[in-house]
């Protein structure tokens, strides 16, 4: 956005440049084309009344320097004056025409939105004590439903949750985060562990990509982090199947990367050969923070190609929000989150962002205080 709005300043400074260039030069050196450039430079950058205003003010001031070097002729004046007139008619089209891309690309990503809002659902914003956030930011250049999703689930082995990147974009995405997130809402409730609930997935995969069948059956997968809290959230048991691992955020801000202790390759990949299931188990002391999410925050890069890294970004930004506030909630870490990636790109999305973040409260809410019925007499 700053540089958008330092953008719709060029324009004008064509128009500065040409009167200093017509100044500086003899009065036989004509500043017209570059007076001419400046509606076309505007056409993508101003509204229609910005650019009407870049041209008269370049006819305005083609008319002043010409009279000042005594040059106002046929050829210089009224030639030039016409060629500015044309030019800014001409700009004024092809803003519309930009305009009506931009709105046709606006209804398509808003529709990608609500169909992705639908397939998607917001996970509570609490169970039991374990308070949640989650948030979908999808890609600037993209106006297709994208394969990135999220779940959380209370089952009677504890609050499971799953964070995924399907392969791809479109309807077969679509397809694809369908058959994940249904596999996971049945087999969370029936698998004893985490283990056998990856096992449905992968089978569930599996069913999908050879009901797709050509690439997708070959080539289609999900990278998926698959996370269990123990009974009392003192730990968290993670699954990571080529995934970016989550962070844990203490109580004290410092950030903890949960890195799997064995590789394992994306979700749908077991035709290619037997693969183990490693689970790790990670404390979760009270006040802690798991922050989970997809490729689109750890692929993000700036100008300089450097990638961004949650783990030494959201220390600084808790810390930040700790000093000018009250400790940030898991909704305003992701938000945080996602305005410093935003940043770090500079305001360009390169990719889907799905993230999720889930708290355990420091202190346990006091239960309410109820009077106990007096007897009777």
């Amino acid at each position: 956005m700053v540089q958008l709005r330092r953008a719709k300043w060029i324009p004008l400074g064509v128009v500065v440049l040409a009167v200093v260039l017509d100044l500086v030069t003899p009065a036989d050196v004509t500043s017209a084309p570059l007076l001419i450039a400046a509606p076309v430079a505007a056409a993508p950058l101003l509204t229609l009344r910005g650019i009407i205003a870049i041209g008269a003010l370049s006819m305005a001031v083609h008319a002043g320097l010409a009279r000042y070097d005594g040059t106002f002729g046929w050829q210089r004046g009224v030639a030039s004056q016409l060629t500015l007139l044309a030019v800014t008619v001409l700009a004024v089209f092809i803003n519309r025409a930009l305009e009506g891309r931009d709105a046709r690309t606006r209804r398509a990503r808003h529709i990608a939105a609500v169909a992705q809002s639908a397939v998607l659902p917001r996970p509570p914003s609490r169970l039991g004590e374990l308070r949640i956030a989650a948030r979908y930011v999808p890609a600037e250049d993209e106006a297709m439903i994208g394969g990135d999703l999220y779940v959380v689930q209370d089952t009677p082995h504890g609050v499971r949750v799953m964070v995924g990147d399907v392969r791809g974009k479109g309807l077969g995405a679509v397809s694809a985060v369908c058959a994940d997130l249904g596999a996971f809402r049945y087999a969370a409730d029936e698998a004893e562990d985490l283990p056998g609930l990856v096992a449905a997935l992968e089978r569930a995969l599996l069913r999908e990509g050879g009901r797709r069948g050509g690439e997708e059956q070959d080539e289609g997968f999900t990278t998926a982090l698959i996370a269990e809290f123990a009974e009392g959230l003192d730990a968290v048991r993670v699954v990571n199947r080529g995934h970016p691992p989550p962070v844990l955020l203490d109580a004290e801000g410092r950030a903890t990367v949960l890195g799997p202790s064995e590789e394992a390759p994306p979700l749908g990949m077991s035709a290619l050969g037997p693969w183990s299931c490693p689970v790790d188990t990670f404390p979760f002391p009270p006040g802690a923070t798991l922050v989970c999410y997809t490729d689109g925050v750890t692929e993000a890069r700036d100008e300089s190609g450097t990638f961004y890294d949650a783990s030494v970004r959201l220390p600084f930004l808790v810390h930040h929000r700790a000093l000018t506030g009250d400790p940030a909630t898991p909704a305003q870490i992701l938000h945080l989150l996602i305005e410093d990636v935003g940043q770090h790109t500079g305001g360009r999305i390169q990719d889907d962002q799905a993230l999720l973040a889930l708290h355990r409260p420091l202190h346990r809410p006091r239960p309410l205080h109820r009077p106990r019925p007096r007897p009777r007499p």
